[in-house]
C-alpha cells in the first residue's frame, strides 16, 4: 500500500513538472492600414454617415482585449495622415494642439505604427511632429538619415508577452522619390526593402532572440519595378526571399489579402492586408507551443475582420468630441458658389466641367501654356449651389504641390499617348468597349465594371486641341491639332506645363516611360513649385472669385464618334449604373 502511495505521488509530481515545462501561448495581432483619416463614422467631405472608422475599430479592440488581455498587439501600417479633412486640419491648420491621429491611436492602445507614403507627403515637419506626439514607437527601418546613415525612426521594436519575444520590423515602400518632391523628405533616403530585411533578420533572430518575427510593411503584395529603380509592392517577395518572418502585415495597395506563401526554406508565411478606410482589420492569431522555455512550434492563422456592422465606441466619440466639433467648423466655411453641378463621371469619356475647372485654375495659377490633370477620385461630385471647404477635398483629393515644368512638344505628345494608352481601348468593332475596363461577376451574378488601370493616371490636357482615336493601338492614338488659341503646336518647341507634383516627380511614369525623360532629370525640368499644396491655392482662388461657372473647355474628343459615342453610353452604364 505504501509503495502504491509513493508511486501515485511520483506520477503526480512528474505530471506537475511536465505541465510546468510545456505550455501554449496564444497571441492576438491586429493591424490597421491606410486609414486615410477615417477616424469618425462620418465623411466630412460628403457630409454623411459612413461605415468603418477608428471609432468602430476601437470597439473591436476592446472586445479582443477582454478575451486575450495583454496578449493583444495592435499596429498601424501607415497612410493615416492624409485623406479626410480631420487630418488636414491637424496637419496644417491647428498645429499647436496634440495631433489628433497620435492622440487617437495612443488612446486606443496601439503598440507601434509605421510610415506610409502619404504620411511622407504631408512633409517632414508634420510627420515628425505627429511621431513625437505618439505614445508608441513609429517604425521605419529603411528610412535613413543621409547625414548619418542611421534610421530616422526606430527600425524595429521587441515586445514580450507571456515569455514570448515578438519582433516587429517596420518598412515603407522605397518609391517615395518617384512620387514626392524632395523638399517633403529632405535629408532622408528610402532603402530597398529586401536588402533592409536581410540586414535586420540576423539581428532579430540572433541578438534579440525573437521567437516570433512580424513584418509591418507599407508596401503592396505583388512586386513590380517603379521608374526602373524602385522595387514597389515587394511585401510578398520579401516574405519569400528572406526567411524568418512568421507574418507580414502589408498595406499601401488598398487590396484585401489573406494568404500564406512559402519562403525559400519551405516555411509558410502569412500575408495579410485589411485594405483601406478602416472598414476591416487584420486579425491574426499566433499560437506558440513552448517546452522547457523554448518555442518548439508555431501555428499562425489570419482573417480579415469587418468592423462595418460593429457598434461605434461611445467612449471614443466622447473622448474626441471637441476635435469633431473643431473639424466640423473648419469644413463648414463657405468659400463660393457653383452655378452648376460637376462630376468626374463624364471625364472618362471626354472633356468635363470637373477636370476642366482644375485645368483652368492650374493655367491661371501658373501662367503655363498647357495643363495636365486627371480625376483623383473615381466618382466625385460637387453640387450646384454654395461651396464649402469640405467640397475642396472632393475637387482635389491629395496634398500635391503644383509644378510648372519645361517640356517639349514631343514630350507632351509622349505623355498623352502613355495616358490614353492605359485608359482607352483599341476598338476593333463598334460593339467593343471604348475604355479599358473589366467586367467582374459579383456574388449576385450582376456585372460590375472596373478600370484595368488607376483612374488617377488618366491625364487629359488643356491648352491644346487634340483628338484620341480609339481604333488605334496604344502609342498611336493622339493627334494634336493646334494650341487652344489656334497657333501651331510644334514638337520641337519648349512649353510651360502645369502638373501636380506627383506627376512631375514621375508618378504614373507618364514623364518617364511616356515622355522618355530620365527620372533623375525630372527635377531639372521644374521651373517653379508652389510652397503649399494645390488644394490650398484652389480654395484661395475660389474665395477670391466666388461666382464659379464651371463648364467643359471642349478641347479634345474621342473619335470616330459614330463608334465612341454609343460605346461611351454602354461603358458609362457598366461603370456607374449599379
Amino acid at each position: 500500500m505504501k509503495r502504491l502511495y509513493l508511486t501515485v505521488i511520483s506520477l503526480l509530481l512528474m505530471t506537475s513538472m511536465m505541465s510546468a515545462q510545456q505550455k501554449t501561448v496564444e497571441l492576438k495581432v491586429i493591424e490597421t492600414s491606410d486609414v486615410h483619416g477615417s477616424f469618425y463614422p462620418y465623411d466630412f467631405i460628403n457630409r454623411r454617415d459612413v461605415k468603418g472608422s477608428l471609432a468602430r475599430i476601437h470597439s473591436f479592440i476592446q472586445d479582443q482585449r477582454k478575451q486575450f488581455g495583454d496578449n493583444v498587439l495592435v499596429f498601424d501600417n501607415g497612410d493615416i495622415l492624409q485623406g479626410q479633412p480631420t487630418v488636414y486640419y491637424y496637419n496644417y491648420i491647428d498645429t499647436q494642439s496634440r495631433h489628433v491621429a497620435a492622440e487617437m491611436l495612443s488612446f486606443m492602445g496601439f503598440d507601434a505604427g509605421n510610415m506610409g507614403n502619404h504620411d511622407v507627403e504631408v512633409s517632414r515637419p508634420v510627420f515628425d511632429r505627429w511621431a513625437a506626439d505618439c505614445d508608441f514607437p513609429i517604425l521605419g527601418a529603411n528610412i535613413i538619415e543621409t547625414a548619418t546613415g542611421q534610421p530616422h525612426f526606430k527600425p524595429y521594436e521587441i515586445f514580450v508577452r507571456d515569455g514570448i519575444r515578438i519582433a516587429v520590423l517596420g518598412m515603407i515602400t522605397p518609391g517615395i522619390p518617384a512620387w514626392l518632391s524632395e523638399n517633403l523628405w529632405e535629408g532622408l533616403r528610402f532603402d530597398d526593402m529586401e536588402e533592409t530585411a536581410r540586414k535586420y533578420m540576423p539581428i532579430l533572430k540572433e541578438q534579440e532572440k525573437a521567437d516570433v518575427v512580424i513584418g509591418l510593411f507599407h508596401s503592396g503584395k505583388d512586386a513590380e519595378w517603379l521608374s526602373g529603380k524602385y522595387r514597389e509592392h515587394a511585401s510578398t517577395e520579401v516574405a519569400q526571399r528572406v526567411p524568418g518572418f512568421d507574418v507580414v502585415l502589408c498595406g499601401h495597395d488598398h487590396r484585401r489579402a489573406c494568404e500564406k506563401v512559402e519562403n525559400v526554406n519551405g516555411d509558410l508565411v502569412l500575408i495579410i492586408n485589411p485594405s483601406n478606410a478602416a472598414h476591416a482589420v487584420s486579425d491574426v492569431t499566433i499560437r506558440c507551443y513552448v517546452e522547457n522555455g523554448k518555442v518548439i512550434k508555431k501555428d499562425v492563422d489570419g482573417r480579415l475582420a469587418s468592423v462595418d456592422n460593429l457598434p461605434v465606441s461611445q467612449t471614443f466619440m466622447q473622448r474626441f468630441s471637441k476635435q469633431y466639433h473643431d473639424v466640423t467648423q473648419f469644413i463648414s466655411k463657405k468659400i463660393g458658389h457653383f452655378a452648376a453641378t460637376i462630376s468626374t463621371r463624364p471625364a472618362y469619356f471626354g472633356p468635363s466641367a470637373f477636370i476642366d475647372l482644375i485645368h483652368s485654375l492650374q493655367l491661371e495659377l501658373t501662367d503655363a501654356d498647357i495643363s495636365f490633370a486627371a480625376p483623383l477620385s473615381f466618382d466625385a461630385q460637387i453640387k450646384e449651389g454654395d461651396v464649402f471647404v469640405s467640397d475642396m477635398f472632393n475637387l482635389y483629393k491629395y496634398e500635391n504641390m503644383l509644378y510648372t515644368m519645361d517640356l517639349t512638344g514631343k514630350e507632351i505628345l509622349g505623355a498623352l499617348e502613355y495616358s490614353y494608352g492605359i485608359w482607352v481601348n483599341e476598338m476593333k468593332s463598334k460593339d467593343d468597349h471604348v475604355l479599358l475596363i473589366d467586367i467582374e461577376q459579383d456574388n449576385a451574378g450582376d456585372g460590375r465594371a472596373k478600370f484595368l488601370n488607376p483612374m488617377f493616371n488618366f491625364d487629359s490636357a488643356a491648352g491644346i486641341i487634340y483628338t484620341v482615336d480609339a481604333t488605334k493601338p496604344a502609342g498611336q492614338k493622339v493627334n494634336i491639332i493646334s494650341m487652344a488659341d489656334g497657333k501651331p503646336f510644334e514638337l520641337d518647341k519648349h512649353y510651360k506645363v502645369a502638373v501636380n507634383s506627383y506627376r512631375g516627380n514621375g508618378g504614373g511614369e507618364h514623364l518617364t516611360k511616356g515622355a522618355g525623360i530620365p527620372h533623375d532629370e525630372l527635377i531639372n525640368r521644374v521651373i517653379v513649385s508652389t510652397v503649399k499644396d494645390l488644394r490650398y491655392y484652389l480654395m484661395e482662388y475660389i474665395e477670391q472669385h466666388p461666382d464659379v461657372r464651371p463648364q467643359p473647355l471642349n478641347q479634345w474628343k474621342l473619335i470616330p464618334e459614330e463608334w465612341t459615342k454609343p460605346a461611351a453610353e454602354r461603358d458609362y452604364k457598366l461603370l456607374f449604373d449599379r
